[in-house]
């Protein structure tokens, strides 16, 4: 199969509305919202930074609204279990008395699901997540439950609040597309949420797709070419993430402990596609590949000693790669 004109107007369209319908209630933070639907067109799951206030469950709950999906929100606490989350078997008596049991599904059986403050749960229900977000799937007992599809798990969590938190272990931040970090809005953009949030009117939202629409865009996707330079630009930039590579820039081999692995080419490559795609183009260029690759990489890179004593930041580190490769 190979995309045509149609197809790439098509895509190219439904992303625009999207992006149209969703600034109406989401004031700024475009780039966020590029790059979320980049992640939900590309079938991969996001993990937002931000400061509590910034809009994030709202604009999750607009996504939804928007592509007329369904949305569910788990607020993380240290008491969670993992029973709150995937859903348990219960025992259920019919008319003549006799038990069986029945699966009970958590809020994890959802098309959008927001993990909020995922860095509040214990590990143990954090691990909850690692097969829904992978194999979207849910393992309870001896059966395995398929998740609806489109599927798509948005997690924040806050990063200046450590006290009473759980780490994310690396195995489950790779299982995360992006890692959106959420600034603060201008003074502009600040005078405009706070007319539109304290104004008492109703907000009203216009599905512009759907669910089976947005499966389609991401088999178009899969069909997008990438040149051999291109897509060697790309496995160099995750090479150069590792200290141990002989051809890794200086900030590599001084700052940083461990590099991203297969996931993170992965994420980059699949992520480009949907970049070119939404830019109406046929193929991927280099700018898509460094548009994606800190979103993609910032969470993939763990620092040395050395590099967080001297505040060194993964974004820091990933622009020395861009650097280093030159055009």
């Amino acid at each position: 199969m190979e995309i045509n004109g149609s197809d790439l107007q098509r895509f190219n369209s439904t992303a625009n509305a999207i992006k149209a319908e969703v600034s109406k209630h989401i004031i700024g933070q475009k780039t966020i919202v590029e790059q979320v639907l980049i992640c939900i067109f590309s079938g991969g799951n996001v993990l937002l930074e931000g400061m509590p206030g910034l809009g994030k469950t709202q604009l999750v709950k607009t996504l939804g609204s928007v592509m007329g999906l369904d949305f569910s929100r788990i607020q993380f606490t240290p008491d969670l279990m993992p029973a709150d989350v995937v859903g348990t078997n219960v025992i259920q008596r019919d008319a003549q008395g006799s038990s069986q049991f029945r699966f009970e599904k958590g809020p994890v059986f959802s098309n959008i699901v927001l993990a909020d403050e995922i860095n509040r749960a214990t590990p143990k229900t954090q691990s909850s997540l690692l097969e829904a977000m992978q194999e979207q799937t849910v393992t309870v007992g001896n059966t395995t439950y398929h998740l609806p599809q489109p599927y798509f798990v948005l997690a924040t969590q806050n990063p200046i609040e450590m006290e009473g938190t759980y780490p994310l272990p690396e195995a489950q931040m790779d299982r995360f597309l992006f890692k959106l970090n959420v600034a603060f809005p201008s003074l502009e953009e600040l005078h405009d949420i706070v007319n539109l949030t304290t104004s008492g009117m109703q907000q009203k939202y216009t599905p512009v797709t759907s669910g089976e629409e947005i499966l389609k865009m991401r088999e178009v996707a899969r069909q997008v070419p990438i040149a051999k330079p291109v897509m060697e630009y790309a496995l160099k930039m995750v090479m150069g993430t590792h200290p141990e590579n002989s051809s890794s820039p200086k900030a590599t081999g001084a700052y940083v402990r461990y590099g991203a692995s297969p996931r993170g080419a992965q994420a980059i490559i699949n992520a480009a596609r949907i970049k070119a795609l939404m830019e109406g183009r046929y193929n991927v260029s280099f700018e898509d590949i460094k548009y994606v690759a800190f979103p993609a990489l910032r969470h993939r890179i763990f620092l040395n000693f050395e590099g967080m004593a001297e505040g060194i930041s993964t974004d820091t580190v990933i622009g020395e790669i861009i650097e280093h490769l030159g055009d």
